[in-house]
């Protein structure tokens, strides 16, 4: 007969299989949703014999979809719930730094014109995506839910926790679109892109450092009997930590790194390119052979005979 901590830690396995009806439905919702903008609207918003949508925008989407499935059901989202904090930290940058630029990238110029409109939402949503706007909004949700008092309430309160997660993918969003968003004007440039992911890899140090020293258990809820891979309570808020501040600063500074690499690669292009446009041709006396009789001696000759100075006339005495 097991013993009642035997018992406990049986009702508490982590591995238990849990059905989330409502994460099934969200991704079948928005992969219909989808695949309606694009066979039935797509056509009649882009010109006749255009694509609505990229091989790059399908792939994205499939990503995008995936990401979202894999943070939000099991069994991602019952260990980050209810046994590691951790856990709950790297669901939290997939919501924020994975699934938001794949959304984005799936997303074609016409789809996102149709949902934003050209109305107060546009400039509402041009507003917001601002690098200042988008960038402080974004840290700013993303601190709040990490105070402890927060995260210990949401984690027993189903409604809270899901909206705490809608506002993360929302401001996420937002701070994704001056870099990837399928609104050109939108965007920002290629050394201004590089400028603000830097600096939204500095932010997160505070918070990631705060849980590294962090003497004694942070987060309450997350002190429980059962340590998933036999981790303690102070081991997993320094992963915590080390996830949030390193593992997402590699993560932005890569993209830093491949934008800078794209831009500098293209300017070096252009100016060592021997090819010549159409409108940069080299005029037709410099090429040689370009006129249609060849060049003689008698030529030459005659055009000297024409060009001598004329006889000056006798000085008297």
């Amino acid at each position: 007969m097991l013993s009642q901590l035997e018992s406990d830690e049986v009702a508490l396995s982590p591995w238990d299989w849990e059905l989330h009806p409502e994460v099934w439905v969200l991704v079948a919702f928005l992969t219909g949703a989808y695949i309606y903008a694009v066979r039935i609207i797509g056509p009649k918003a882009v010109p006749d014999g255009v694509e609505p949508v990229s091989k790059k925008n399908k792939w994205a989407f499939g990503f995008a979809m995936a990401t979202l499935w894999i943070a939000s059901d099991w069994p991602m989202h019952d260990i980050s719930e209810e046994y590691l904090y951790s856990a709950h930290m790297l669901q939290h940058m997939m919501l924020s730094f994975f699934l938001p630029p794949l959304a984005l990238l799936a997303t074609p110029p016409w789809l996102a014109r149709v949902l934003v409109g050209e109305g107060k939402l546009y400039e509402v949503v041009k507003f917001m995506a601002k690098p200042v706007i988008a960038g402080v909004s974004f840290n700013v949700i993303i601190m709040i839910t990490h105070i402890p008092l927060m995260v210990n309430v949401s984690v027993q309160n189903g409604p809270l926790h899901y909206a705490l997660h809608f506002l993360v993918v929302m401001s996420a969003l937002l701070m994704w679109t001056p870099v990837c968003g399928p609104i050109p004007e939108f965007q920002i440039g290629p050394v201004g892109k590089c400028i603000y992911l830097f600096l939204m890899s500095v932010v997160p140090t505070v918070p990631a450092a705060w849980l590294t020293f962090a003497e004694g258990v942070v987060y309450k809820e997350y002190d429980v009997p059962v340590r998933v891979f036999g981790w303690s309570v102070e081991v997993d808020q320094q992963l915590a930590g080390a996830i949030m501040k390193t593992a997402g600063g590699i993560f932005l500074w890569t993209i830093v790194v491949t934008i800078w690499v794209r831009h500098v690669y293209g300017a070096y292009k252009i100016d060592q390119s021997y090819r010549r446009g159409p409108g940069n041709r080299f005029p037709d006396a410099e090429v040689s052979h370009a006129d249609d009789a060849p060049l003689t001696t008698a030529d030459v000759e005659a055009a000297f005979a024409s060009s001598r100075p004329r006889s000056e006339p006798a000085v008297d005495n």
